[in-house]
């Protein structure tokens, strides 16, 4: 599907363009969603560039997501998407500038595009470019896997506190596992992104004089590399408190296993006595003065008795159990 953003006044309208149509001259944003053939096409004619295809946009190969060609920008970054369901992903996102128009190009719906599309359909710069476009969308990118950070934060705690102070003292720690592998995964996946940005971000920043950007644009680019950098550093942080909650979990659960195998060891040491007791008197050998003893079926199971609770008495004097 092939979006086109026209200025109006204060705003910017987001009109759908088919593959038989021609792009207006004064679109700023071309937002290919994964296009057809026919709409590559279109946008190539209109803007003088080549669209890059899926398998071009997934290499990982700095040179083959960052450069200019045609005199067109290129840059591709890996960005969340579906962060909010149980199947979060990475996509990979083109970026093209050329001239003050911004083509991207993308196969997913990350939030930020939606969020972007519709604040600038609200209100914008009457002098609005694809580079304001631009960094508007990074902005916008970054934020949220500020707010996808935060949100693991909170989880992280949370689940630190069921381990250490549980409500339940015999709760089962498989769901606990499952979240804390959930988000370590997310908080691999944004560090990913992160990375990515902080990549074009630096591409943009070097590319600043040629593109002859302002002192203000510098100045907002200069701060989304900061926020990148420590996002960056939030994101390694989640992920070794994410491996010490991981760790904890697996000595808790150990704790446990030494716990029950005591009480069978224990249990097992407490009934051998008594066993050996009776299997004595239950080997029936002819000259056993017991076997014809009026009390000696009594005396047997007194020994068995006394031989059971001395250990347990043991093991609690020892602070065993």
């Amino acid at each position: 599907m092939l979006s086109v953003y026209i200025p109006q006044g204060t705003s910017l309208i987001r009109q759908p363009v088919s593959s038989d149509e021609t792009i207006p001259d004064n679109a700023v944003w071309l937002d290919l969603v994964s296009p057809t053939m026919a709409e590559d096409k279109l946008t190539e004619r209109a803007l003088g560039i080549a669209v890059p295809t899926r398998e071009e946009m997934q290499e990982i190969e700095v040179t083959s997501r960052l450069y200019v060609e045609n005199g067109a920008r290129y840059m591709t970054a890996t960005l969340m998407c579906q962060s909010d369901t149980e199947t979060p992903k990475t996509t990979a996102v083109t970026f093209i500038l050329s001239g003050h128009r911004l083509v991207t190009v993308r196969y997913d719906e990350p939030r930020p595009f939606s969020i972007v599309g519709n604040r600038l359909g609200r209100s914008c710069s009457p002098a609005i470019t694809g580079e304001l476009v631009l960094m508007d969308l990074l902005d916008a990118i970054i934020d949220r896997c500020a707010d996808i950070l935060e949100k693991i934060g909170s989880d992280v705690d949370h689940v630190s506190r069921e381990i250490f102070e549980p409500e339940q003292p015999d709760q089962s720690y498989t769901a606990i596992l499952k979240t804390i592998g959930r988000k370590g995964d997310l908080t691999s996946k944004v560090r990913e992104s992160l990375v990515s940005i902080g990549r074009l971000l630096l591409y943009i920043a070097n590319e600043a004089d040629t593109m002859k950007w302002a002192k203000e644009t510098r100045a907002i680019l200069k701060g989304m590399q900061r926020d990148v950098a420590s996002l960056s550093d939030h994101a390694t942080y989640l992920s070794s408190k994410i491996t010490f909650v991981l760790d904890a979990m697996l000595g808790v659960v150990s704790l446990q296993q030494n716990n029950i195998i005591k009480i069978f060891s224990v249990a097992a040491v407490v009934f051998m006595p008594p066993t050996l007791v009776a299997s004595i008197y239950g080997m029936n050998f002819k000259h056993m003065p017991e076997l014809d003893w009026e009390f000696g079926y009594p005396l047997g199971i007194l020994l068995m008795l006394i031989a059971a609770v001395l250990p347990y008495f043991f093991f609690k004097w020892r602070k065993w159990l």
